[in-house]
């Protein structure tokens, strides 16, 4: 996708100018048959999205006004659900089109590159496979003799230079408290300007990652109280904000 110039971003301000937007389309919480997504939902309109709808549909994910992915399971069988079922092209299709996608713990493990969680001996690429591709990097386990694995609980967020600019953490604070509960996390090969912040446990991981119109954060903002609604409210506004811009590229 290339680096993270302010021509490539979302800009907080029109964010703010649009947060009084009717809901005409919805969001899209993409369902490939994992995960709670009726917490997800939940979240969502509490944050002022009336119009939230679960799907598993392709054509419902490229006529979303924006989209979620959520995640419980593993990145193998997520992302060959999602290539056998055309949610994966539909994805990548919409988010070209400037549709904002917010990956949630797995979902931004899938926006990555690649992984290597539950990929078999025999798969071609392996032990890794080929995610979304919508940032870069690969998502690997956390390994610690020493630490509790996997990494559940309540943990910190310290914003990097870049997140300072983030549409999605305006209004939070550097080290809030977000609710994790992982076994793997973006890898040291991400692209650096792509990580809007970090959380040291086993490893300094991306708590949040960014680039224009895509959005992941490894923690639940749906589980993390006030924090993550403040998040959620962000992303409704970024979706807001692109509605009313009628979704430039920004990818």
């Amino acid at each position: 996708m290339g680096g993270c110039g302010a021509e490539a971003r979302v800009d907080a301000a029109s964010v703010g100018e649009a947060s009084s937007r009717s809901d005409a389309a919805p969001i899209v919480v993409i369902d490939y048959h994992k995960g709670n997504l009726s917490s997800v939902r939940r979240g969502l309109m509490r944050a002022g999205w009336d119009n939230v709808v679960v799907s598993d549909d392709p054509a419902a994910i490229r006529g979303a006004a924006g989209l979620v992915l959520p995640g419980v399971g593993a990145f193998y069988d997520a992302i060959t659900f999602m290539r056998g079922s055309g949610q994966a092209q539909a994805i990548v299709d919409a988010v070209r089109a400037g549709t904002p996608i917010l990956g949630i713990c797995l979902g931004l493990q899938l926006l990555l590159a690649r992984g290597d969680e539950g990929v078999p001996q025999d798969e071609p690429g392996a032990p890794l496979v080929a995610g979304l591709g919508l940032l870069e990097g690969s998502c690997t386990r956390l390994s610690s003799e020493r630490l509790k694995v996997p990494h559940v609980g309540w943990d910190q967020i310290h914003v990097s230079g870049e997140g300072r600019s983030c549409p999605l953490l305006s209004g939070v604070p550097e080290g809030a408290n977000v609710y994790y509960t992982h076994s793997y996390a973006a890898s040291d090969d991400v692209d650096p300007d792509q990580v809007a912040a970090r959380t040291h446990y086993v490893r300094s991981f991306a708590g949040v990652m960014w680039e224009g119109n895509v959005f992941g954060c490894q923690f639940h903002p749906e589980k993390s109280s006030g924090t993550g609604l403040v998040i959620l409210r962000n992303y409704v506004n970024v979706v807001r904000a692109a509605s009313a811009r009628g979704k430039d590229v920004f990818v």
